[in-house]
């Protein structure tokens, strides 16, 4: 019985020997542990910022403040770049033959005011009759200058664009429109001056 016991008192020992330190710790580890690499793993840095707390609310007189800079602000570049309208080369080329230029239309409104106060019928018959002239002056004028702009227009166009897919009716009734407004109040804002080779 004795030499039974010393043999198997001799085998646990041995087994107990045999077991380095870093096995026996990872024994008593759980399953998923991995060893450490010699160093601390950095912690990661926070996402962002911590999020600013809410923002105070806009009084009645800064809210609208703000509305009128917006507006303002949406007006300018409006002015500057135009709207979808005003896109494509075919266009620009259409507004610069207006802007280099100096028009009948640009006086069409302020003399269609002179004609609509010298027509009434208070005044003499002889300022009617000169109103009644201007008008007819000016419209034949607006014509005209039409005429010419869109063949201009179109000179360039098929010099410059052979391949344009631009329906020319609708850039003459663009370049038109932008004839008789003024100058100052053309948008996009003129890019050429009166007389700019183009």
């Amino acid at each position: 019985m004795s030499l039974f016991r010393r043999k198997s008192a001799n085998l646990v020992e041995e087994a107990t020997a045999s077991v380095t330190p870093e096995e026996e710790t990872s024994s008593a580890r759980p399953r998923g542990y991995t060893p450490a690499k010699g160093r601390e793993t950095p912690k990661r840095p926070t996402a962002g910022r911590r999020p600013a707390g809410p923002a105070k609310p806009l009084t009645k007189e800064e809210q609208r403040e703000r509305r009128r800079q917006l507006r303002a602000d949406a007006a300018a570049e409006f002015r500057r770049e135009g709207g979808p309208r005003d896109r494509g080369p075919e266009r620009l080329l259409a507004r610069n033959v207006v802007d280099s230029r100096r028009t009948v239309g640009t006086w069409f409104f302020g003399g269609a005011l002179v004609v609509l106060i010298g027509s009434n019928q208070a005044m003499p018959p002889v300022i009617q009759l000169v109103s009644n002239i201007l008008w007819g002056a000016l419209a034949f004028g607006v014509i005209v200058d039409s005429i010419l702009i869109s063949r201009k227009i179109k000179k360039l166009v098929r010099e410059r664009f052979p391949n344009t897919g631009q329906r020319m009716g609708s850039l003459y009734l663009y370049a038109i429109m932008r004839s008789i407004t003024f100058r100052r109040m053309r948008a996009p804002e003129p890019r050429v001056n009166i007389g700019d080779p183009i």
